[in-house]
Formats: structure tokens, sequence, C-alpha cells
């Protein structure tokens, strides 16, 4: 039964996109490989990493020699790396970091399916090749999981004790929340985040959208309530759940906990900064409105029935549960929603509106 779940779960909670927005290219003469959209460049390097689950995933690692810090990328839903590529290439310079991002099993040109314990093995593969092939520590990480990236970036949160730092994008409380409120875990849930936020003992930002209509802003409020070591969080007001990287104050807050956290540890700057989050604690006024969009994830889902069957809940779970059914035609109106991420991150509009944002931020900073 634990596997049938789990298997219905992947297909509710993946949608990698298809075709892969890329293909991979290596040179005979050279032996270099490359994402076939982009030239090959001398800071780049494209690879193929085994997991301990058999799959050989894609990754992609942009080298800033002024870096202090790598931030480990865990990329959200509908996106590969073919789109995210760009990006990474902006972030490593305006953030002055090495970045090593990957497509999860299933995902651009990485082998397997995508699941949850798949993205697991991902992950602590990526950061295995980072410490073997680049010398990285783990003190000098930073992992960045964005939306449902934020599930493998905290299940290797909870095992690396001495990390760096954490940045948290629209992430999600648990893959069950993201349909409805649930007030406890079930057994089947996924990316059970709102139980392992507490074990992380580094600092954290949480960057949400107040109108995300795909994750509702709530899930970053309650995930950085739970924070053992909050840093000032990021609420973007009107922000949705592919559009972040679009507002000037992403680039700059952003910059400013890199440039924070790698001061020092024993200086805990980032608890000066909680002392200002009473501005940023009003701003979540708007959480209660938004859950009110939730209401529209209550309808009934007749044609689930079949998968609670057989399974021993209490009465009153049953009724909490029968909330939680949902047609597949809301499931495909959030997977058209979040196609607005490709969209959003085609480099004719997107990443030339985001390379805008910054390059005006760095006009103000020379001034």
């Amino acid at each position: 039964m634990g596997g049938v779940t789990s298997s219905m779960a992947s297909k509710l909670a993946f949608f990698p996109p298809s075709p892969p927005t890329y293909a991979l290219l290596t040179d005979p003469a050279t032996g270099i490989t490359t994402l076939s959209r982009f030239p090959h460049r001398e800071n780049v390097e494209v690879m193929r990493i085994r997991t301990r689950r058999g799959h050989d995933v894609v990754a992609v690692y942009v080298r800033n020699p002024t870096a202090q810090s790598t931030l480990l990328y865990s990329h959200g839903n509908a996106a590969d790396l073919g789109q995210m590529y760009e990006l990474f290439l902006q972030l490593s310079v305006h953030l002055r970091v090495n970045i090593m991002g990957y497509d999860y099993s299933g995902y651009g040109q990485s082998a397997g399916k995508p699941t949850e314990h798949n993205t697991y093995a991902d992950i602590e593969a990526v950061y295995k090749c980072l410490g073997e092939n680049y010398d990285v520590k783990e003190e000098d990480i930073i992992l960045y999981g964005q939306s449902v990236g934020s599930g493998p970036t905290l299940h290797l949160a909870t095992r690396l004790p001495r990390l760096r730092a954490i940045v948290l994008h629209s992430p999600i409380l648990s893959g069950l929340r993201v349909m409805y409120p649930v007030k406890r875990t079930y057994w089947f849930d996924i990316y059970k985040n709102i139980d392992k936020i507490p074990l992380v003992s580094c600092p954290v930002l949480v960057i949400h959208g107040t109108s995300d209509e795909v994750v509702d802003c709530s899930h970053g409020k309650q995930l950085w309530d739970l924070c053992k070591e909050k840093y000032e969080p990021l609420w973007l007001e009107g922000g949705n759940h592919c559009d972040l990287e679009l507002f000037p104050e992403y680039i700059r807050h952003l910059r400013k906990f890199v440039s924070t956290v790698e001061k020092s540890p024993s200086d805990k700057n980032w608890r000066k900064s909680t002392e200002s989050l009473e501005p940023s604690r009003r701003s979540t006024d708007c959480f209660e409105s938004s859950r009110k969009s939730t209401d529209r994830r209550e309808k009934p889902r007749p044609s689930a029935d079949h998968r609670l069957r057989g399974v021993d809940f209490r009465s009153s779970d049953i009724e909490r549960l029968e909330k939680i059914k949902m047609s597949f035609e809301y499931m495909e109106k959030s997977r058209r929603s979040l196609d607005c991420i490709e969209k959003s991150r085609k480099p004719s509009n997107h990443l030339e509106r985001g390379r805008k944002s910054v390059d005006r931020l760095d006009r103000l900073r020379q001034a």
C-alpha cells in the first residue's frame, strides 16, 4: 500500500518539462560537455553524477574566482537546467558565490523517475561531488531550495550540522499541505518540511511572495516561525510563485544575507537582524486573506476515493481527509499555473527583465 501511495503522490507532485528544454552535447576532441542551448564557458562545467539509487543526474557547476561560499541550488517544479542556467550565471556574479545546480531524477537529461526518495539521493550525490571534486567544505555551503526543492534541501540540511546557511524560496510545509492545510502529518505525506525545519541549526532565510497562488504565503511564514536561527525574512508584496527574481529587493536581500553569514560564525550577526522583524511580521497580515484562496482546494475529489480504501483511519481522520480529495481537474489547473515558470524563465523576457533589475541595483550601489 505504501508503494502505491508513494507512486501516486509522485505523479501529483512532480511536473518535469516535457520535452526537456536542453540536450547534452559532448565535444569528441576535448571531451567537454555542454547544454545544447548555451556555448561553453571556461568557468562552467556540465557533468553527470551517479546517485546511490543508480541514476545519472545532470549537474552544472558555475565557478566564481572571488567566492567564499558555494550555493547548492535545488530548483522548483516544472523547470530544468536549461531554464535555470542563465539565472545561475547571474546569481554567481552578483552574490559572488560558486553555484552547483542539478536536475532531479527524471528531469531534463537526468535518468530515472522523479520520486521523493530519488530526489534525496540526487542531492546527496551532488553534495558528495562538491566535496570530492571541488574540495568544498560543509561549512562553506549554502543550501538553496525553491518550491518543491525545499524538500531535498531540508532533507540534506538535517544531516549537515555545520552548514553555513539555508535559503528557502517559496517553500512548502509538505506536499499534502499544499493542497489542504491539515493540522497533522500523515504517513503518506511527502516532503515533511514542517517536521524537519526545527532540526536545522544554521541561519535560515525565507523568501515568499504574498500573492503566491501555487504555494500559499503561509507556508513560508510557518516555516520561518519554526526556525531556530531566524534571519530577517523577505515577504515580497504582490510576488507570485515564479517571478520573485524580478523584484529588485530579491537580489538586494539575498546579497545582504550571503554577506552576513560569510562573516565569522562567532559574530552571529544574523541574530541582530531579527531585532527589526516586527515590520516584517506585520506584512504577514496578508496570510489570513491569502488563506481564503485555498477554498478552491476543498472541492470534492471523488476520483481519488480508491486511494484511501484499505487504510485504517479513525473516523475523524476520514472526515478531514475527505476535504483533501480534489479532482484531477484542480491538479491540472495547478500544473498550468506552474507552467508560468517555463515561460518566465525563457531568456527572451524573464531573464532580460531580471538582468535589468540587477543592473539597476548595481548602478545604485556605484552611485
